[in-house]
């Protein structure tokens, strides 16, 4: 518990110093990471992009730790479901191995394809 309000202080934290930012990124600014960049990129850029999912996500459930929305209304709850057993390296070793299989599909989100090949197939298995 001390942990998630430490993570919520940090959020707040780091908030406040995006806000000060004179130029603040727009959607239209982000990048959306397909198949093409995850590979491409090295072993230590993929760890790092699932690293910043999971620390999203953890600031997230720190958010809420409070007063934490039904089920119905988060992502949180099936995520981490369907992510159970999952490292960062298995992680990566399974999307390296679905793009590789998958050489047409390149264009797809890394966080579709995380959702899609990953997350649902567990949650419907424990149906």
């Amino acid at each position: 518990m001390a942990m998630l309000r430490r993570l919520g202080a940090a959020a707040v934290i780091a908030c406040a110093a995006l806000a000060t930012l004179p130029t603040p990124a727009s959607a239209d600014e982000i990048p959306i990471i397909t198949g093409k960049q995850w590979t491409q990129s090295t072993e230590p850029l993929k760890k790092a992009y699932l690293v910043g999912i999971a620390n999203i996500l953890q600031v997230e459930a720190a958010y809420h730790a409070e007063h934490a929305p039904p089920d119905s209304e988060s992502l949180l709850p099936r995520i981490s479901k369907g992510m159970t057993g999952e490292t960062l390296d298995s992680v990566r070793d399974r999307l390296d191995r679905w793009y590789a299989a998958n050489p047409d599909r390149l264009n797809r989100p890394v966080i579709e394809t995380i959702w899609f090949e990953m997350v649902l197939p567990k949650l419907q298995a424990k149906k």
